[in-house]
């Protein structure tokens, strides 16, 4: 891939709404829980909030938030030093978030993006932290 083709690719992926959101969002509202979407008042605006619970959802991606699996743990061939980079601050801003909103008195939980592909078992740990 050319560098310009490289570009426009990455220009492409969202940071909100994605698939892996969509399918975490159908699953808690086929469970009956009702959520606000991105808060922006709320430190690293949460995908889903559940205000009177004072609980949040994250739905991160496993590359671009370095999560330890086969997707997450791996870093491209090119420019691995602005990779390397970038995925490390990612991380660092994810747990500055998780602090700040516990330092609030909210609960958090973070969902994995390959943690979607058995919804039987997320739809458990869901439950579970909602209950």
């Amino acid at each position: 891939m050319t560098s310009e083709q490289r570009s426009r690719v990455m220009r492409a992926v969202k940071d909100k709404d994605t698939g892996t959101e969509m399918t975490v969002r159908r699953l808690v509202h086929s469970m009956g829980y009702r959520y606000r979407l991105h808060r922006k008042d709320l430190p690293g605006k949460p995908d889903l909030v559940f205000g009177p619970r004072r609980k949040v959802i994250f739905v991160h991606g496993c590359f671009w938030h370095g999560h330890t699996c086969k997707r997450g743990d791996r870093t491209p061939k090119k420019n691995r030093r602005y990779w390397t980079k970038k995925i490390g601050r990612n991380k660092e801003r994810d747990q500055e978030h998780v602090s700040a909103l516990k330092a609030k008195g909210w609960r958090v939980l973070v969902i994995w993006e390959c943690e979607t592909k058995d919804t039987e078992r997320l739809g458990k740990r869901v439950r579970a932290y909602l209950a």
